[in-house]
């Protein structure tokens, strides 16, 4: 068992092409996004296993050698909502509890009492997990904080080794280690969202880019230009998963945070020169929605108008193509010229998504913003409100970036401005890591 302090963080996703029709075979591109979880995970000998998550409110600690005792049998039997009834009664949490955000905790729970009994006694931890993602709104939130649960906990039970180097700022651990990582994180995924696609753990843990289609998972070819010079490029292997919603979950609307500029904001892990991240605007317009309904209103409408919204799929799968066909060759020579054609796709694609019924009016207001400043935008996730994206093209001057995210914050909107294809998990070096993440985790020592 390690002895040392760990810091762990992931970045959640967005949805570049390929909302809904996804559900319908279509291919799908989903990103990380520089937006990240921020974990603290501190060994000691209290007797206690604590969870601290600011964000939410939640604060839990446990005896361990209650722990000790429990029958975990139930976690290698039985159906998952059972494991999950038995993880609240753990957790302390009634049965009929309908908070979402509460199983962060059963989450965590199941986590714990799995990776660390290959240890003699389940340890005794103070772990706190901080983000600076907003929670339901279909940015991958509980994918990033199942991914720095399960590369902290693996690392602290020694079951991978901590890849940081002396004198290094951040260490990314190895395939096989990431690998590991993704399958831990799929299974905290589950017990939070029951049936995932896997899509948003693989893209927290491996970072980039990644393409997914009935049910397979695989990298964008030569990704690594997103990437920040600290950052090993790792992919995953093809990986088959039960289809689930590459969408948004959840339909509470997101808190806002601390706003973010493009690019990677932690110190020690520079962009090179001559890479280019791919700047958005993300905005979240703060209107509810199930994404339940609104997939089942699209395809109610795919059986009324079949041989209109048909062909829709069909160019909303060639869209995701042609994204994925420009985006590899901005890997090797990036131009202004595929920043004009991205902006094209995301035009195209907004109006098939209104065509859709997935449109909003919240989302209107936000294009028709952003057009006025010469910019182009889309909704990402399920619609009906919920986030958009905003491309920043690199030859954009400051004060129109400045002035579009005034206009945006004046309609009530929350606004970040951050970066697309970042890096995946990693563990930091505490000095590599902003005064606010540190302060928000509490005591690096």
């Amino acid at each position: 068992m390690l002895s040392q302090v760990l810091l762990v963080s992931a970045p959640g996703k967005v949805i570049l092409h390929g909302e809904h029709s996804v559900v319908h075979g279509k291919v799908a591109l989903a990103v990380a996004l520089n937006l990240r979880t921020f974990l603290r995970l501190q060994p000691h000998n209290s007797g206690k296993v604590s969870l601290r998550l600011p964000n939410i409110g939640i604060q839990q600690t446990w005896d361990v050698a209650r722990l000790q005792l429990l029958d975990t049998s139930f976690l290698e039997q039985g159906d998952l909502t059972e494991q999950v009834e038995k993880l609240k009664e753990v957790a302390g949490f009634s049965k009929d509890s309908t908070n979402h955000d509460c199983l962060a905790v059963p989450a965590f729970l199941y986590l714990y009492l799995t990776i660390c009994r290959s240890q003699r006694t389940l340890p005794s931890l103070d772990i706190a997990v901080w983000s600076e993602l907003p929670t339901g709104a279909g940015l991958g939130s509980s994918a990033a904080y199942s991914v720095c649960l399960a590369a902290a906990l693996l690392t602290a039970c020694e079951e991978i080794p901590n890849p940081l180097k002396d004198g290094e700022a951040t260490g990314r651990w190895t395939e096989e280690n990431l690998e590991l990582i993704n399958k831990w994180a799929f299974q905290g995924e589950r017990v939070i969202h029951g049936n995932p696609s896997g899509v948003d753990n693989a893209v927290s843990t491996w970072g980039g880019a990644l393409r997914y289609q009935q049910g397979k998972i695989s990298p964008l070819k030569r990704t690594h230009t997103f990437l920040c010079s600290g950052c090993t490029v790792q992919g995953p292997r093809a990986i088959k998963m039960d289809l689930d919603l590459v969408l948004g979950s959840r339909n509470r609307p997101a808190q806002a945070t601390e706003r973010q500029r493009g690019g990677c904001h932690h110190e020690g892990v520079p962009v090179e020169q001559g890479q280019s991240p791919r700047k958005i605007l993300l905005v979240n317009t703060k209107v509810p929605r199930s994404t339940k309904a609104l997939v089942a209103s699209v395809r109610n409408r795919m059986l009324k108008f079949p041989e209109i919204i048909a062909p829709l799929l069909a160019s909303m799968d060639a869209i995701s193509l042609e994204c994925e066909r420009v985006l590899g060759e901005m890997a090797a020579a990036p131009a202004l010229e595929h920043y004009l054609v991205l902006e094209e796709l995301i035009d195209m694609n907004q109006h098939h998504l209104n065509a859709l019924g997935v449109g909003h009016a919240s989302l209107d207001q936000l294009c028709q913003v952003t057009t006025a400043h010469g910019l182009h935008s889309k909704l990402t996730g399920a619609g009906g409100g919920g986030c958009g994206i905003t491309l920043l093209r690199p030859d954009l001057e400051r004060p129109e970036v400045e002035d579009t995210k005034q206009a945006l914050t004046s309609c009530g909107f929350d606004c970040w401005e951050t970066s697309i294809g970042a890096p995946g998990v990693f563990v930091h070096m505490a000095a590599s890591l902003d005064a606010s993440v540190q302060q928000a985790l509490g005591d690096l020592r």
